[in-house]
């Protein structure tokens, strides 16, 4: 059975985005790309909403052949294009770069690749995250927390009916001032 995680950089106030949409107040660093250069070999399917898919097809594909990329950043676009996706879409007609397509409700598909998948698993993006989240299919969260505050926007977290009481596996102090939690959720 797959282990489901979820992380992403996040704002030292909590969100994943800004209000308008925009990573670029969480780009990271050699240390920090490296960091999610290693997370990303060991992911045996990432699973992708449509926007974050259109985000990340638009730019790694190309991204390893353009002039002077630093090598951490060709490393991710070599890794990106080999790892099996899955992309959650109504609304788009074909996916490329070793993807597929699913249109099925999100946590069903999700409880079936979890039971089909050997090793890590892994859901970009808190849109797509959030019904998981809610449903308890994640196993960790990897908060990586950007010494940076954006004031606004969508939160790593969803709306929740219940505590989500989790348990610290590992904390990490980078040099940028960003630190990792992992966790894992308290079951029963």
């Amino acid at each position: 059975m797959g282990k489901l995680t979820y992380g992403m950089n996040v704002s030292v106030d909590g969100y994943t985005t800004d209000a308008n949409g925009d990573l670029g107040w969480s780009v990271p660093d050699d240390e920090l790309h490296q960091y999610w250069n290693d997370r990303t070999r060991d992911i045996a399917l990432s699973l992708y909403g449509r926007k974050l898919y259109e985000l990340m097809s638009a730019h790694w594909p190309t991204a390893g052949q353009a002039p002077g990329v630093p090598p951490v950043e060709a490393e991710y676009a070599r890794l990106w294009l080999a790892m099996p996706k899955v992309v959650f879409s109504q609304n788009l007609e074909s996916v490329d770069w070793n993807s597929r397509l699913e249109r099925g409700d999100v946590v069903e598909v999700a409880r079936r690749l979890k039971a089909e998948t050997d090793g890590l698993m892994e859901v970009g993006g808190a849109t797509l995250a959030a019904p998981l989240v809610r449903a308890g299919l994640v196993d960790e969260f990897q908060v990586l927390v950007t010494p940076v505050a954006i004031g606004g926007g969508t939160p790593f977290f969803p709306s929740l009916d219940k505590w989500l009481k989790l348990e610290l596996v590992e904390n990490r102090t980078f040099s940028s001032g960003a630190v990792l939690l992992r966790y894992e959720p308290v079951r029963g």
